[in-house]
């Protein structure tokens, strides 16, 4: 498991239900979602860098919608070699019921084509842990990759964890994913305190 803290300086209130309902939603679906880049002393801001397509004007970071939901499957199976449309109709539809644990779906577009997305929800009291973020899926198209797009990704889901007083935020992947584990860790996150078990069932 990695972790980071977001090392906030105007966290909200977090009960045990989880955060504060008003701010979990800074927007609704389908706004463009523009960083303050306020938290000069996180890792995140220590460690950031302005994307080449940011820098050109050429990249937006937007909440996803239903809309979308092709586009990122066409994504999703050009990077993984898998279509999972079922899976992402279903995400679709839980996010838009889901209270207490509020999920966010981030794309990034460049020139009007889905070039990358990210994958987060807030969960309270798993393993025991006051609420947190946790980055379920990011990818990128591979065409489009080294030019600061997953960073952009990452740096927007960060700041929506933070204005709905999130000071945490965790990931696990496979060991072998030396990719993604080399672009977290770039991040600034690390190992957290978790063990992850599992067995087979016959």
């Amino acid at each position: 498991m990695v972790e980071i803290s977001l090392c906030s300086d105007r966290a909200l209130p977090v009960n045990a239900e989880g955060p504060s309902q008003s701010a979990l939603h800074s927007g609704p679906e389908g706004t463009t979602l523009h960083s303050r880049r306020k938290h000069a002393n996180s890792p995140l801001a220590i460690m950031k860098s302005r994307s080449a397509l940011q820098e050109t004007g050429d990249l937006r970071i937007r909440a996803a919608t239903a809309s979308d939901c092709a586009g990122l499957i066409a994504l999703d199976e050009e990077v993984t070699g898998l279509a999972k449309r079922q899976y992402w109709k279903e995400l679709f539809t839980r996010s838009k019921s889901r209270r207490r644990s509020p999920r966010f779906i981030l794309l990034a577009e460049a020139n009007k084509q889905i070039v990358g997305f990210i994958v987060g929800e807030i969960r309270a009291w798993e393993f025991g842990e006051p609420a947190c973020g946790w980055v379920f899926a990011i990818q990128v198209r591979p065409k489009t990759r080294l030019k600061g797009v997953a960073t952009e990704l990452f740096q927007a889901l960060c700041e929506a964890f933070r204005d709905a007083g999130i000071t945490k935020v965790r990931t696990i992947m496979a060991r072998g994913n030396h990719l993604v584990l080399s672009f977290f860790r770039s991040q600034g996150m690390m190992a957290g305190p978790f063990i992850e078990l599992e067995t087979n069932l016959d």
